[in-house]
């Protein structure tokens, strides 16, 4: 009898995206994030590109990559409303609480899942955590403020370095800088997310408590596994 061989990242990430799949309304526009894992998703959507009007998406990238397929793109201000935002995450919790934007794509991220009924995560499951807070929290903030609002987080025990692409400061869709914070255990996502997202030249805190998912398709070695919340 032979040993099954365990499923790679890449592998659980397909299983996911096509999973997704059910979640996806016809004859509507659908919500679609940035990431590795969304790429999986874009991928299996564009086999029913046909029975969908489009999607809005959060980033240049996945727009491109939507397009390419040949899926039609809305600008998030054409429409109202949607009726389910697909995204991955980096961390999600037992309450569906998650941090996001290891991708720097959070703020868009953020407002296309405002727009949306409904929140379907997609991840593997070394996403999964008791609590938020291992993987650095992204924050977006404008550059002048950046230098201040690091200090910020130093004061609640936290780490902030500017996130660097070729030896230069990352440069956001919006034009922004990220911040990736070190060293904190967010407790009470809700009241961190209000809390930080007040501080002067924040733009966006990579803590998903007020939009948090409404399910979590999880890849694991027995398959997909759904959360609901």
């Amino acid at each position: 009898m032979t040993a099954t061989t365990p499923l790679t990242q890449d592998e659980l990430k397909t299983l996911v995206g096509q999973a997704a799949l059910q979640y996806v309304v016809p004859g509507e526009i659908v919500g679609v994030g940035t990431g590795s894992t969304v790429n999986k998703f874009i991928e299996a959507l564009a086999g029913m590109k046909t029975e969908i009007k489009g999607a809005v998406s959060s980033s240049v990238a996945s727009t491109e990559r939507l397009k390419a397929l040949g899926i039609p793109v809305f600008d998030a201000n054409e429409v109202e409303s949607l009726s389910v935002y697909i995204d991955g995450a980096d961390e999600i919790d037992g309450n569906g609480y998650m941090v996001k934007g290891g991708g720097a794509a959070l703020t868009r991220e953020k407002i296309v899942a405002a727009l949306a009924q409904r929140f379907v995560c997609i991840a593997d499951e070394s996403k999964l955590v008791p609590s938020l807070g291992a993987f650095p929290l992204p924050v977006e903030v404008i550059p002048m403020a950046a230098r201040h609002i690091a200090r910020r987080f130093k004061a609640m025990g936290g780490e902030a370095t500017l996130r660097l692409k070729d030896g230069q400061p990352l440069v956001t869709d919006n034009g922004q800088h990220i911040l990736d914070v070190r060293g904190l255990q967010v407790t009470d996502p809700l009241a961190f997310e209000s809390r930080i997202n007040q501080w002067p030249g924040v733009v966006t805190v990579g803590v998903f408590a007020h939009q948090k998912a409404s399910v979590c398709l999880l890849g694991t070695a027995a398959g997909v596994k759904t959360i609901a919340y």
